[in-house]
Parts: structure tokens; C-alpha cells; sequence
């Protein structure tokens, strides 16, 4: 045997660990919903479920904060999430986070437009939605993609759908 030759039964060790060891971390970082799509949700085309998030500055456990949305449910305009009171109110030192792009699908903030809502355990549970799926249903475009943009005051960033026609 040649040095550097390589023999068949390593090839297919190389491949098994590939496959038991690789792919299943690649799909565990891929968007996908947790739960069904929300209330306001469900009967827009794209919508693909809610995900837990986590947002910066975490409060924990136990701690129910309380949140806005500048834009409601709505696919095609980037919204901003902003920390509120419990009376709605906002206050120094309040957090906020736009909309994003994750694994090609729009991560969408929810409930209603303004709508001050709780986040138990300081969690928040957008819906995600296919952007082409939603452009193709709810707008009859001929595709559409989810993309980063200037978020409405006070997020810097945000994201939304963006259709073709």
C-alpha cells in the first residue's frame, strides 16, 4: 500500500461520523417554530409557528416583564419591540428589538399594534413566517424574502418581507 492512500473502511467511518455527528447539530440551529402560529397569526399565509426568545439583558425566571409593537402583526413593515410598564409607559434603561431574518424566515413580534402585553419569565414568543409563502398568498406576488432593514425609532434594526412581482 502507498503512503497516503486511503482505504474504503475509511472513507464510510468518515461519512458515518459525518452523518450522526454533523447534521443533527446543523438542523438544531435552523429557525423553526416551537408552537403553532399566535391568535393574531394563524390566518396569514407564511405562517410557520412562534419561537421563544430570549432577549438581551434576560430579567429571569420568574420575572414577568411587559411589552409593545409599533406594528402589529404585519409581514411587509418592520416593527420594534419596546419594554414598557405595566401601564404601558416607557422608562430609562428599557430594552428594545426589531424584527429579524433567521434561517430565511421573518421573526416576527406579536401581539397587536401597541398593544402592551406580559412576556412570563421575561420571554418573548414571536411568530415566524415563510416570506415567498406569504407574498404569494397574501400579497399575489411572485416571491418574496425576508430582509434586514432601518427599524423604526427606537430600533436601529429591524426586518420584513419583501415581495417581487
Amino acid at each position: 500500500m502507498r503512503s497516503g492512500q486511503i482505504f474504503p473502511s475509511t472513507v464510510i467511518v468518515v461519512i458515518f461520523r459525518l452523518v450522526v455527528f454533523c447534521i443533527p447539530l446543523i438542523a438544531a440551529n435552523v429557525a423553526s417554530a416551537d408552537d403553532p402560529p399566535s391568535a393574531g397569526a394563524k390566518n396569514i399565509p407564511g405562517a410557520k409557528g412562534t419561537i421563544e426568545y430570549k432577549p438581551e439583558g434576560w430579567k429571569g425566571t420568574g420575572v414577568t416583564t411587559y411589552w409593545k409593537d409599533t406594528d402589529g402583526i404585519n409581514p411587509g413593515v418592520a416593527g420594534c419591540h419596546l419594554e414598557v410598564t405595566k401601564n404601558g409607559k416607557t422608562f430609562s434603561g428599557r430594552r428594545v428589538f426589531g424584527e429579524a431574518c433567521k434561517d430565511g424566515l421573518l421573526v416576527e413580534s406579536n401581539p397587536a399594534r401597541n398593544a402592551v402585553h406580559p412576556h412570563k419569565d421575561d420571554l418573548g414568543h414571536p411568530d415566524t413566517f415563510d416570506c415567498n409563502a406569504w407574498c404569494i398568498g397574501a400579497k399575489k406576488a411572485k416571491a418574496g424574502t425576508c430582509v434586514k432593514v432601518s427599524g423604526p425609532a427606537p430600533c436601529a434594526e429591524s426586518a420584513k418581507c419583501e415581495c417581487s412581482k
